[in-house]
């Protein structure tokens, strides 16, 4: 958060007492957004091998030049962690997965091979009941869109 911005933050106790946060807090308008455009332009200079989604970093290695995938990707590791240290960002390590030949994202399953739909997701689709009313008939396209999007072609 810029110095400039942190008055704006103020709030007022029912003790009299005036708070300001000095981080930007969850819950405003514009977090999401800004965190955002923040961890983009920071991995920016990695994209040929981590990309990022909100909160969410994704790192792909291949053999490259002698060097074993897991060597390249454990040197990919290790500057997507020097980056976060020197930006104070932190990971929660139960939610990482590492060395994965593919990894489930956004309802789809990503691997080298490309991306496709997630079998559990596809299996709950079958089994959906048909809808009487106009208003649940929009539940099957929101239901559908993920897996529009990750069928190739």
């Amino acid at each position: 958060m810029r110095e400039s911005d942190i008055p704006l933050t103020a709030v007022s106790t029912p003790s009299g007492m005036l708070w300001e946060w000095l981080v930007m807090p969850q819950g405003l308008s514009n977090a999401p957004a800004t965190f955002n455009r923040f961890v983009t332009q920071l991995f920016r200079p990695m994209r040929a091998f981590a990309q990022t989604y909100f909160d969410d970093i994704f790192v792909h290695s291949r053999a490259e030049a002698g060097q074993t995938a897991m060597d390249v990707h454990l040197q990919h590791l290790r500057r997507v962690f020097e980056v976060m240290r020197a930006n104070k960002l932190y990971a929660n390590i139960d939610k990482c997965v590492f060395a994965a030949e593919e990894i489930k994202v956004l309802g789809c399953i990503v691997s080298s091979a490309g991306v496709r739909a997630d079998p559990e997701k596809v299996k709950a689709g079958r089994h959906l009941s048909r809808r009487r009313t106009y208003d649940s008939g929009w539940a099957l396209p929101t239901t559908c869109t993920s897996t529009v999007l990750a069928t190739p072609g």
